[in-house]
């Protein structure tokens, strides 16, 4: 599986769920005001934009964003809601893309940075962002945390999310640090659809050690947009690092 094949014509136009999910108002909101106080009046950029989930509320609050984007029909589906000139995409590689101009923002939401399958290209996309930014520019991850805990001897797979119609879970190729995930839907009939992505998981501090390669420090830590406490028991994290005023 390679990311343009899973994000493909279908998968685009299935991806948004207005009100609900990633969506839902009590997600999508506390994401947006937060990104909107870290851009502080300057421009942002998105890496691997999507169909504009964040970006276009962020935009409407006055955010100028710029995305750059692997796959083209996520990028037709993000027109469906916001034209070139209101928000303007790259079709690239968010490790090596660059995209026109100056930012006080960069970001990744939603995991997306685990989508490079290696070590090296995930260092490659904290270089890439402090080539986007302008001195004290700050560079954004929400990010899962590997739950690694749940595995006992001999088990490779985790059940991360049980819910009416949907079961979704993790297995776990720990010698190469990568992980496959599954999304099970189903309704009342004998059908289910099994969509699944590849991933390679990054604990925290391995994350802190490829910021400072970039020239990134590390600012802040939460374990969501809202600014709840990192813990050790935290499921996810939203970390902050910022390229030094005076470099």
């Amino acid at each position: 599986m390679n990311q343009e094949e899973i994000w493909d014509t279908d998968a685009a136009q299935r991806y948004d769920t207005p009100g609900t999910g990633m969506f839902a108002p009590e997600i999508l909101m506390p994401t947006v005001d937060r990104l909107a106080e870290l851009a502080g009046g300057g421009a942002a950029l998105e890496f691997a934009i999507g169909t504009g989930r964040v970006a276009v509320p962020l935009a409407e609050r006055g955010v100028p964003v710029t995305g750059i984007e692997l796959s083209r029909p996520m990028v037709r589906q993000l027109r469906t809601r916001a034209d070139e000139a209101t928000i303007p995409v790259i079709v690239g590689d968010m490790a090596t893309s660059m995209a026109p101009g100056e930012f006080t923002l960069v970001y990744l939401v939603y995991n997306t940075i685990s989508n490079l399958l290696t070590q090296a290209e995930q260092v490659e996309c904290f270089r890439n962002a402090a080539r986007h930014l302008a001195p004290g520019g700050r560079f954004v991850i929400e990010l899962w945390v590997p739950e690694l805990r749940k595995l006992p001897p001999g088990q490779t797979a985790t059940v991360w999310q049980t819910e009416p119609g949907y079961i979704g879970l993790d297995t776990y190729d720990v010698l190469r640090q990568h992980v496959v995930s599954h999304h099970f839907r189903f309704d009342d009939t004998r059908q289910a659809r099994l969509t699944r992505s590849p991933h390679r998981y990054i604990w925290p501090a391995e994350l802190d050690l490829m910021a400072q390669l970039g020239g990134f420090e590390l600012e802040s830590r939460h374990a969501d947009w809202s600014g709840a406490e990192f813990t050790a028991e935290s499921r996810s994290h939203v970390s902050v690092y910022r390229i030094p005023p005076n470099r």
